[in-house]
């Protein structure tokens, strides 16, 4: 890796960073096995896990987990705010630095903005609107 830009060495390390925590999250969301005799803590139409109860409707799984999601967007939108800001402050004047900063901060808000909009979206259409199947409060 000797002649690879730094600009694609950085990209590669966010993509391991970012695939890491996809298999942290997938395998700690993973269900396991109750013993027949113990009492379960959730509802029938629930599975234990290691984050809690989880419904086994596929629809109300993943609305469980949407709300989980937002929280990562939003926390990974406040770390590129942070580091953009990082590298307006040491861009030291300079006119390339200062606008990648201002990318990373510009893409970070827009990123939550189309996260919590989709939210938004969902909530306003499928749910009060369409009244689809699956979607309720």
């Amino acid at each position: 890796m000797k002649n690879v830009p730094a600009r694609i060495s950085g990209f590669r390390k966010i993509i391991q960073a970012t695939l890491l925590l996809g298999f942290v999250i997938l395998s700690v969301a993973s269900p396991y096995q109750v013993q027949a005799d113990a009492p379960s803590p959730c509802p029938p139409d629930q599975a234990i896990t290691e984050v809690g109860c989880l419904p086994k409707d596929p629809i109300q799984f993943v609305s469980s987990f949407y709300t989980i999601g937002l929280g990562l967007i939003g926390g990974v939108a406040l770390i590129f705010i942070i580091i953009g800001g990082y590298t307006i402050l040491t861009s030291r004047g300079s006119p390339t630095q200062i606008n990648i900063g201002r990318s990373y901060i510009f893409y970070a808000i827009l990123g939550l903005l189309l996260a919590i909009f989709g939210y938004i979206f969902i909530e306003v259409f499928a749910i009060d609107i369409l009244h689809l199947p699956g979607f309720s409060n």
